[in-house]
């Protein structure tokens, strides 16, 4: 059941009672958890926090818990499938659901007693009535009808009574028609996967009606949308829309803190929103990397070819900048340059085509020296999320990207943005030896990229995150490069080694490449039905559906089965 009065109805029942938090391992989940956090704090809500990384690890954290617990809040999980039958509750357990994944299972939706669902119904949602999908059962009225009454003499002949024998076929001809009409309301229901308004901006919100809010809250809102924004769940319009919001928050904080004396203090805190340019990291590297590795740019000018490598130079005698100043950190260059630089790159970029090159966003400056983009703090925590580096527990890397959020651990920050950047050049060097040896294949009614064991920095992109920007990129890559027409408009599936003792591969699909594209993804539901209608062996087990493990050997089968149920 949806919400209305979260502050009534979650914030005011959990106060004042023992809670496990229950968080997905993504960005803007983190950012949901570190807001609810403090508003804990304030409040001095007693809390467990368990970090979840798929279905599997969910229902373990749940039987671990559910003695000592009756109130569970999931963070971005949990909605998208029926809780109760995954996770079989006692009666008096009550889960509070703050997910961004779409479509909402129905069960979830209809449930008044154990499911309260905190998300945002003006996102669209198209959930179908409640009578089109739950249904009485008349079966047992006409029963009596059909059983001898036991009183009656056994040779005696029933009287046949053909009005009830009429009555009975009807129903059942009604009970057919209903359920072949609810399995088609459900397909085109279920048929595509989305994501809705970001979780940290929920609970922001949540912060601003108890006027509990603060600039520390506004900032990890800011970044929960940046999530969304740069792994590409979100459309661009809905972006645009949810920035308005944050901004007219932004201003308020700023406006409320003007008559302070401490807002130039060392440690004080400046959101501001700006025009920015696309380009990863290019605060915290030297500007001719971050236009290299940035998949804008590097897209815009094919740096993977001998001809994209002359236009980037030409790009660069354009603007006039010294090739010096380029290459060196961008802390270090001549403020001259730096005073003047985003117009100057805006103007050039316009000559070479790449029209967007700026985008709405905010920065931060922590005290005067430390200034950071949100798409900068995005970078840096996913990467500490998804360190591969050491053989740390998925919980230690959770931890420290939990902790990069924070401004008292700058130091956890600056070292995501080092794991960040080799991120970066590992996706552009896996684009460029793809593009070159023409690793991407058109299979019909999809294109197809394999990444082979023992490719360059391939255990990166055994996580899911490494591997959905991967794809986006490539697929941008390929849009950009191909002159075949049909293709530019094809989704793109990839295969990537998970486990090379268990002989597995992680799948995944993405929509195909469009500006105004909705980002809705149909590819969960499709590898589900390739994967029964092969007996492949897979694991649904990640919170986006369109995420699979897959045995090795059932490659073959599974995507010709794909192919077939695409075509």
């Amino acid at each position: 059941m949806f919400i209305t009065d979260i502050r009534k109805e979650f914030y005011d029942v959990v106060v004042h009672q023992r809670v496990a938090l229950l968080v997905a391992p993504d960005i803007d989940a983190l950012c949901a958890c570190k807001v609810l956090q403090a508003l804990f704090h304030c409040d001095q809500v007693q809390y467990t926090l368990v970090p979840v990384t798929g279905w599997q690890d969910l229902s373990t954290a749940f039987i671990e818990h559910k003695e000592q617990y009756r109130y569970f809040v999931l963070i971005n999980c949990g909605a998208n499938i029926d809780l109760l039958e995954t996770l079989q509750p006692e009666d008096d357990t009550i889960f509070f659901i703050c997910d961004t994944h779409r479509p909402v299972d129905v069960v979830n939706v209809y449930n008044d007693t154990q499911i309260k669902l905190m998300i945002k119904q003006d996102d669209d949602l198209g959930i179908p009535t409640y009578d089109d999908i739950f249904r009485e059962d008349e079966d047992g009225e006409d029963s009596g009808n059909e059983s001898d009454d036991g009183s009656e003499p056994s040779g005696k002949r029933r009287r046949f009574d053909e009005g009830a024998v009429e009555r009975r076929i009807e129903r059942q001809r009604a009970k057919r028609e209903w359920e072949a009409r609810r399995r088609e309301i459900l397909f085109d229901y279920e048929q595509y996967e989305y994501h809705g308004t970001s979780a940290a901006m929920v609970i922001f919100e949540l912060a601003w009606v108890m006027t509990k809010d603060n600039k520390d809250m506004l900032w990890w809102a800011i970044i929960g949308l940046t999530d969304q924004w740069v792994h590409d769940r979100i459309p661009n319009m809905k972006y645009v829309t949810d920035i308005a919001t944050l901004q007219r928050h932004v201003s308020r904080h700023n406006h409320r803190n003007e008559d302070e004396e401490n807002s130039l203090s060392i440690d004080c805190m400046r959101i501001s929103f700006q025009y920015d340019l696309r380009l990863a990291l290019y605060q915290h590297w030297s500007l001719y990397e971050s236009i290299c590795n940035s998949y804008y740019t590097s897209c815009g000018f094919k740096i993977w070819s001998i001809n994209g490598q002359k236009k980037l130079q030409e790009f660069l005698a354009d603007m006039g900048l010294p090739l010096k100043q380029v290459r060196q950190k961008f802390n270090s260059m001549d403020m001259k340059i730096k005073e003047n630089l985003r117009e100057v790159i805006e103007e050039s970029s316009n000559k070479f085509g790449l029209k967007d090159i700026r985008v709405q966003t905010f920065s931060v400056h922590f005290g005067f020296k430390n200034r950071f983009l949100a798409t900068d703090v995005v970078h840096a925590a996913t990467a500490l999320l998804e360190n591969v580096e050491k053989d740390d527990k998925a919980a230690d890397n959770f931890i420290r990207a939990l902790d990069c959020l924070s401004r008292s651990n700058l130091e956890q920050l600056h070292l995501g943005i080092d794991f960040a950047k080799k991120k970066l050049k590992a996706i552009q060097q896996t684009i460029a030896s793809c593009m070159c040896t023409n690793l991407i294949l058109s299979q019909g009614p999809f294109l197809y990229c394999y990444l082979m064991e023992g490719t360059p920095d391939v255990k990166l992109f055994s996580k899911p995150m490494a591997l959905t920007l991967l794809c986006k990129y490539l697929l941008k890559a390929f849009v950009c490069t191909t002159r075949n027409k049909r293709c530019k408009v094809l989704p793109l599936v990839i295969a990537a080694p998970l486990d090379v003792e268990k002989g597995t591969v992680m799948v995944l699909g993405i929509p195909p490449e469009s500006n105004s594209s909705d980002k809705k993804n149909f590819f969960g539901r499709a590898f589900e039905k390739a994967a029964e209608s092969t007996n492949s062996r897979t694991l649904h087990d990640h919170f986006d559906t369109s995420v699979i493990e897959l045995k090795m050997e059932d490659r073959g089968k599974f995507l010709d089965a794909l192919i077939t149920l695409l075509s």
